[in-house]
């Protein structure tokens, strides 16, 4: 049971680019398949849900213990939980000793003494394996992030995973699977959905200011190549992840606050994608210039690097469309897009400013400021002056780890769960399966087991929780 590409083309109108257009209502219906059948003959999994972690509130915890693994990013995560009350941070790990020492200097100087593991890669599961630790943070190379937070939630913690939270579908139905289990919250700290733009737009589709949305655009644009051939960095783990079939390697960003917006997992959801990449234009052209002065990189040169650009659109059960990008090597200003459009109004973020559109032309700053104060919701009028005082990516970083200890602490549901780091980051590996099928379509999993259809949307009112308080300054 195959998809013939010709066919596809003449079924779903799939342009050169590989853009889908609205023509395609689903390339299953006139093979005579169900959405809910594999797409090219492949096994595509039946989830029975063991346990719905959508919506589920764990019991309070009145002082969350945490521990940390990987101190790049996640020295972000440790200032931010430093500076609240209810928190007790118990355990740092990383290999590379200046992170160690640095993030030391900052626990102890906020009155924390946690315990340090470091010199052996296992480290961490020590920490992992201790009985006074509520939460774990992992921010650690992206191959590593589904195994540690397997392995801890298998321990009796919850998990804070940095973005994408798996790298393969197995990984994924892992992370659902566990979290079921033992349910342990698994949430992958998705920053982009805490960010003031992206919250104000989700609460006015709540309110119904855009209608009935039938379209999203998201990206990761940004120009970061020399970041990923850093040689300092960690096992030069970056350019590595960056060798091998070509797709989007990093969806979440732009796909979270779209899929918040969409309600995927609660009332809709990611039926499939198609995706296209074009070639590497940039990245090994870099790394022969590199290697002709530095023997590291010359192990790199004429590797399969992924491409420029990665456009992937994605269909929903209800007939939307989702449209993605990813380039981190072109010389682009920063984007990620976010775009929403409905049958009312539609929003638009990148480029900047934030702009709102009820007809042909945006609406006046003066407009657009009295939609602001309308519809800013509760978290961000509560929390939002001070997260952009604190910082981190504009505050939304400090904003988001207030509400993920403000829910434990309450004992209410997050706002994203592990069939969202599942989903959200399935299109690492789905991007590339399409592409290497030259662009053929290709089913994303149900890792909800059918429960989307009655999960409630995000709550995002604020009408419980908020009480969590600011007990240091950064």
């Amino acid at each position: 049971m195959t998809f013939n590409r010709r066919k596809f083309i003449k079924l779903g109108g799939l342009t050169g680019a590989g853009l889908v257009g609205t023509s395609l209502v689903s390339p299953y219906a006139a093979e005579g398949l169900s959405p809910e059948q594999p797409d090219n003959g492949s096994a595509l999994k039946t989830h029975k849900q063991k346990f719905n972690m959508c919506g589920y509130a764990a019991p309070k915890i009145e002082t969350v213990r945490i521990g940390f693994i990987g101190l790049g990013r996640g020295m972000a995560h440790v200032s931010a939980t430093s500076l609240l009350e209810g928190v007790d941070i118990k355990g740092l790990c990383d290999l590379m000793p200046d992170k160690i020492s640095r993030a030391k200097k900052k626990t102890e100087a906020s009155g924390f003494t946690p315990d340090i593991y470091t010199g052996n890669a296992e480290a961490w599961k020590k920490m992992c394996e201790r009985d006074d630790i509520d939460l774990i943070y992992i921010s650690t190379p992206w191959d590593m992030h589904a195994s540690m937070a397997v392995y801890a939630m298998t321990h009796g913690k919850h998990v804070a995973i940095e973005v994408p939270a798996a790298q393969t579908i197995e990984e994924c139905w892992q992370l659902v699977e566990t979290s079921e289990r033992t349910r342990k919250h698994c949430m992958m700290v998705e920053n982009t959905c805490y960010d003031f733009f992206e919250l104000l737009t989700l609460n006015m589709a709540r309110q119904g200011f855009f209608g009935e949305i039938v379209h999203g655009e998201g990206a990761y644009i940004h120009s970061l190549m020399d970041l990923v051939l850093n040689k300092n960095v960690w096992d030069m783990w970056r350019l590595k992840a960056f060798i091998g079939p070509s797709g989007n390697l990093y969806p979440t960003h732009g796909l979270g606050p779209i899929c918040q917006v969409m309600d995927i997992n609660r009332g809709d959801k990611m039926d499939f994608l198609v995706s296209s990449s074009g070639r590497d234009f940039q990245m090994n052209e870099r790394v022969k210039e590199l290697a002709a002065k530095d023997e590291v990189y010359k192990k790199y040169v004429d590797k399969p690097f992924n491409g420029n650009m990665n456009t992937s659109t994605i269909r929903t059960s209800k007939g939307r469309t989702i449209l993605l990008q990813y380039d981190i090597t072109s010389p682009n200003v920063y984007s990620r897009i976010h775009k929403i459009n409905g049958t009312r109004a539609a929003a638009l973020k990148y480029p900047e400013p934030a702009r709102i559109s009820i007809g042909h032309g945006w609406v006046s700053p003066e407009e657009f400021k009295q939609l602001e104060e309308k519809y800013t919701p509760p978290i961000v009028k509560k929390m939002g002056a001070l997260s952009k005082e604190i910082g981190g990516h504009g505050g939304m970083d400090f904003l988001m780890n207030w509400r993920l200890i403000d829910c434990l602490r309450n004992g209410l549901p997050l706002d994203q769960d592990c069939y969202d780091a599942a989903s959200w980051s399935s299109i690492v590996p789905l991007s590339k399966k399409s592409v290497a099928k030259g662009s053929s379509p290709v089913e994303i999993p149900d890792f909800t087991g059918g429960s989307w259809k009655t999960n409630r949307p995000v709550d995002i009112s604020l009408e419980k929780g908020g009480s969590t308080k600011v007990i240091r300054q950064g």
